[in-house]
């Protein structure tokens, strides 16, 4: 029996009793010890405010009724979807944590999620079995994971060397860790970089080799964090440097309408029902990636580069599987094929 569904049992035999219940029933109640009998009577009365007494001449624990208050309950599990999907990917996140710095730090947190779960009568194993938070193309942090880790939390500078995704360019550099993101599947590092004398943003599992140093880290202010990091798309920061105008097709309008590409991002509904939307952004590979989801029933509008960008994948895919490449397109609100669908756009 896992602990909070000890807890939980605890209670539901001492709220139904008028009599106390020895230590050593309880134990043989719970399949228990009665050391352990006697942590999880604590954490019912300091964790959840249960009105646990023990009495000898009662016959041991009980719960002490005020005949004018109502009987003492654990709360009714009441959780928004918000709520529900965080409580499940925060128990995920925990049990595939490697052993480390980080793990032993957050260790205690999972416990006690655990334990105030049973307050709200939340199985989380149960939970965590029936609801599934599935992360496509998920990357593993790689093996210098710990090594920033702890450089974080420490507050220390680590050296790194870094392969750049897209360029294939390497590079050796100090940098002063402020914050792990996990986004989109992946374990990113915001750091002030030393070399650069700026703020970036760095794929763990890029990390090729890391060593921390004696250098305390440079420690920058939570706003212009948040401003500089939540200034552009996506997790690759910076100032924007454009924003991208997009069209889609009546037949997506509503699903896109629907989405958050961007907190600064606007959008409106054009005369024929198609839907423009206009996003900042500063680095353009993964703005890319998110428009070719939408393919055939977005084209881009503004500006040429990011259209361009996006055209040349398209290219390559088609000459990829024996295609003759793209072609030009038209808006998908300026043609309709003969079924009256939206036809593809490039």
């Amino acid at each position: 029996m896992r602990r909070l569904e000890r807890i939980y049992a605890l209670h539901q035999i001492l709220r139904g009793r008028r009599r106390g219940i020895s230590r050593q029933a309880l134990a043989e109640r719970l399949g228990c010890s009665e050391p352990t009998v006697t942590r999880e009577v604590k954490a019912l009365r300091e964790w959840f405010g249960a009105p646990v007494r023990h009495d000898r001449d009662r016959g041991g624990y009980f719960y002490d009724r005020d005949p004018e208050q109502p009987a003492f309950e654990l709360p009714g599990i009441w959780l928004t979807a918000d709520e529900l999907r965080a409580l499940v990917t925060l128990e995920t996140v925990l049990s595939g944590l490697r052993p480390g710095l980080l793990a032993d730090c957050l260790r205690p947190l999972a416990r006690r999620l655990e334990e105030l779960a049973v307050a709200r009568r939340i199985r989380v194993a149960e939970a965590t079995r029936r609801i599934r938070v599935l992360e496509p193309a998920s990357r593993p942090p790689g093996p210098h994971f710990g090594t920033v880790a702890s450089a974080l939390l420490d507050r220390r500078q680590v050296h790194i060397e870094y392969h750049g995704r897209y360029d294939d360019s390497r590079t050796a550099r100090d940098v002063s860790p402020q914050r792990l993101v996990h986004y989109r599947g992946a374990w990113y590092l915001d750091a002030w970089c030393h070399l650069r004398k700026g703020l970036r943003s760095f794929a763990v599992e890029r990390i090729t080799a890391a060593r921390l140093l004696e250098g305390r880290a440079r420690e920058l202010d939570d706003a212009l964090l948040d401003r500089f990091y939540a200034s552009a798309y996506g997790i690759f920061a910076g100032e924007p440097e454009a924003w991208a105008i997009l069209e889609f097709a009546p037949r997506a309008a509503r699903w896109v309408a629907e989405e958050t590409w961007h907190p600064r991002q606007q959008g409106r509904r054009l005369d024929d029902g198609a839907w423009e939307l206009r996003v900042p952004y500063a680095r353009p590979h993964e703005l890319a990636g998110d428009i070719l989801r939408w393919v055939p029933d977005v084209i881009v509008r503004e500006p040429p580069e990011l259209r361009e960008l996006v055209r040349a994948r398209l290219d390559a895919g088609l000459r990829a599987f024996g295609g003759t490449g793209a072609r030009g397109a038209a808006s998908p609100s300026a043609r309709r094929d003969a079924s009256g669908s939206d036809p593809p756009a490039s």
